[in-house]
């Protein structure tokens, strides 16, 4: 914490002059205006890089951590647009929707070459999706600026495994790649092997007011942080998982459905809007 306050106040003090005025040197106006956008990245590895630049965090070799990261761990692209000077709209944005496929080879059942093989895959879709929108009031005369307001957020997710195997079970067993143990292995009279699992959706609902403040250490180009409080709610549906196996009795492949229980939140709290200093970039 020494070391990053001690990069901030040194990033403030080479790059940040004529604190006292709206415009810089060459005339360029320091702080945002009507119709300027913004957006937000965490500013806690490009301080990271001044600090192991000039050796305050350490004095070993010189590294470059910095990079572009999200304000949180939750990967929203975080922004903002200036209807004028003293208020701007915010929005979070979030749409992921990913599909990976494992693919592995098990020896074909009924011979005895390990060379003559059989596909299993099991293919994940994940969908993740955000939507956040509020109000922000500003406040200042110069380089720092005091900010307040409120915004909702809305989520969305949920996602689905389905597995395929090469290898029929065939009187209470089969050979077939188990993908959560990571092993090859067999189907028994007793045992099953997942065909699908359906996770139970999510739905997320969050009502926040925040307060805080930002420096403009050159035109357009701020850091700063925030606090927030309000509510946040969190349903987890019922999700289901579909397993075959042998049915001794009859003599057949039987599939059977589990049903797993959803939950959910629900709370008032504080919060730190990811715990880290961000820099906001208006252009």
């Amino acid at each position: 914490m020494k070391g990053l306050l001690s990069s901030l106040i040194l990033v403030i003090f080479i790059i940040g002059t004529n604190a006292q005025e709206l415009k810089n040197k060459n005339g360029f106006t320091i702080l945002p205006e009507s119709g300027d956008y913004g957006v937000g990245i965490d500013a806690t590895p490009i301080f990271n890089f001044f600090g192991n630049f000039i050796k305050i965090n350490s004095g070993t070799a010189f590294n470059d951590p910095s990079s572009w990261n999200f304000l949180d761990a939750n990967n929203y692209i975080f922004g903002k647009y200036f209807l004028n000077e003293s208020t701007a709209i915010r929005g979070k944005l979030r749409i992921g929707i990913t599909t990976n496929t494992n693919k592995e080879f098990v020896i074909q059942d009924g011979q005895a070459d390990p060379t003559v093989t059989v596909e299993d895959k099991v293919v994940s879709n994940n969908r993740n999706i955000a939507l956040g929108g509020g109000i922000e009031k500003r406040r200042g005369k110069n380089r720092l600026q005091g900010f307040y307001g409120g915004e909702a957020l809305i989520i969305v997710g949920g996602g689905k495994d389905k597995y395929t195997y090469g290898n029929r079970i065939q009187n209470g067993a089969a050979t077939y790649y188990d993908f959560t143990n990571n092993t090859v292995t067999n189907v028994n009279v007793t045992g099953g092997r997942i065909l699908e699992d359906k996770k139970g959706g999510r739905f997320g609902f969050g009502l926040r007011a925040f307060v805080g403040a930002e420096y403009f250490v050159m035109p357009k180009l701020s850091v700063g942080g925030e606090f927030g409080w309000g509510l946040n709610i969190l349903s987890l549906g019922n999700g289901e998982t579909k397993v075959e196996t042998w049915d001794a009795q009859n003599n057949s492949i039987k599939t059977l459905t589990i049903k797993t229980a959803g939950g959910g939140s629900f709370g008032f709290d504080t919060d730190n809007f990811g715990g880290c200093i961000y820099m906001m970039l208006h252009f």
